[in-house]
């Protein structure tokens, strides 16, 4: 799976954490890949639920969203996190704007969560850098304590 999300705003994001902590190149890519992964797999989920509505349109509620916030309040871009949402359902469906401002949302919610524990794991690990291994180390954390 390639990586849709540009590094920029995840590297903007996981620096609301760091603190005065660096962030290592390898830690914002890792941030990509992870909330692209949880991307796709949200998109999978709402488009089972249009599905079972009769729809071809992902809207807000299908992803479990009762309101967006205004775009300008966001670090991710809307265009690719349509393409993330867009890579493991079928091309028949679309998103409307309103699902994709909400998906962004939630996906940097989601990043704002492990750039915090990545941050943690680095301070224990009496490091000055957010690396790779300390997102990585999010996903071993999060499939023993869900």
């Amino acid at each position: 799976m390639s990586v849709e999300l540009p590094f920029a705003p995840v590297d903007e994001i996981i620096r609301r954490s760091a603190g005065d902590l660096r962030v290592s190149s390898g830690a914002a890519e890792a941030l990509a890949s992870r909330i692209q992964r949880e991307g796709a797999e949200r998109a999978v989920v709402a488009a089972e639920r249009a599905e079972t509505d009769g729809r071809k349109t992902l809207m807000v509620a299908d992803f479990d969203a009762e309101s967006t916030p205004p775009t300008e309040e966001l670090a991710l871009p809307i265009a690719p996190v349509d393409r993330v949402a867009r890579l493991d359902i079928d091309d028949r469906y679309r998103v409307s704007m309103d699902a994709r401002v909400a998906l962004a949302a939630q996906l940097e919610a989601h990043a704002d969560d492990i750039a915090a524990v990545a941050t943690r794991l680095a301070h224990h690990a009496g490091r000055r850098t957010i690396k790779a291994e300390d997102v990585e180390t999010y996903d071993e954390l999060e499939s023993h304590f869900p």
